[in-house]
């Protein structure tokens, strides 16, 4: 019994942690909100990485201090594009500006993040769109939603009649990534009924969460674009692995999200 408690304490504790993550991550969009409009010119690579940094501090300066307060003991990932395994304990996985050439651009597709790795497991995870207002949110063992609605990935049981995605994982990638990334590509847009390419990976993982559309792959990655999504994605109903169907880490050199129906078919269409 006493074991039963303390489980349930738990869930409750995280299911309010998950609602104070997402204010936080709503305060912080709403101030990158108010950057946004303008294109922002940039002439070489040191004036880009000088403004994509100038839109993370604004949100870090809230997101940071708020989820520390709540979990003062975890651990701060600081680089969004680092990938594998974290150490034991609990770390905060965050993406301040999911997206943030997007925002440089005046863009609309792009977000903040924010998930509690536990063991190196998700747990609850709150992605916010500031310009549409929007608010996912998942706890482990309790669902997806958006907006407090619940989230179910599509019942789509032919590729055929699916439409998927693909996104860049990192500026600058291998070329046998690069490579990669072209063929499956090319294989999709034979399997497929569309084939969607843009960053960021999160967006098309809300899309398969909220079963618009039916998967998304991809290769190479980092924790911050995957976790939320990959969270989002299991617990609306939907299914994760490698590209080759093997079950997915963060450590995985590939990654696929959805649906049931669609899964192994698309696992056959990327293993080709």
């Amino acid at each position: 019994m006493s074991e039963m408690l303390q489980t349930t304490d738990v869930a409750a504790s995280d299911a309010d942690l998950l609602g104070r993550t997402a204010i936080a991550v709503r305060a912080a969009g709403s101030a990158l909100r108010e950057r946004f409009g303008e294109v922002v010119r940039y002439r070489n690579r040191e004036e880009l990485m000088r403004a994509l940094a100038a839109n993370d501090d604004t949100a870090l300066g809230i997101l940071r201090p708020r989820l520390t307060r709540l979990r003062p003991d975890a651990g701060w990932v600081e680089d969004e594009l680092d990938g594998g395994a974290l150490p034991p304990g609990e770390w905060w996985v965050v993406d301040p500006a999911e997206g943030n050439v997007n925002h440089l651009h005046a863009l609309p597709e792009w977000a903040v993040t924010a998930t509690l790795v536990r063991e190196n497991q998700p747990v609850l995870t709150a992605v916010h769109l500031p310009l549409t207002g929007e608010t996912y949110t998942a706890l482990t063992g309790a669902g997806a939603y958006l907006d407090g609605r619940p989230l179910h990935v599509s019942r789509t049981a032919d590729l055929g009649l699916s439409i998927v995605a693909t996104s860049q994982a990192r500026p600058d990638e291998d070329e046998k990534v690069v490579r990669r990334v072209g063929s499956s590509i090319t294989a999709m847009l034979f399997d497929a009924l569309v084939v969607r390419t843009a960053v960021p990976a999160t967006l098309h993982l809300l899309n398969v969460a909220a079963g618009r559309i039916d998967a998304f792959w991809q290769f190479a990655g980092a924790r911050a674009d995957l976790l939320p999504g990959a969270l989002l994605v299991t617990e609306a109903g939907g299914q994760i692995s490698d590209a080759e169907g093997r079950p997915w880490t963060p450590q995985s050199e590939s990654f696929l999200a959805a649906a049931p129906g669609v899964h192994a078919e698309a696992v056959a269409t990327l293993s080709r």
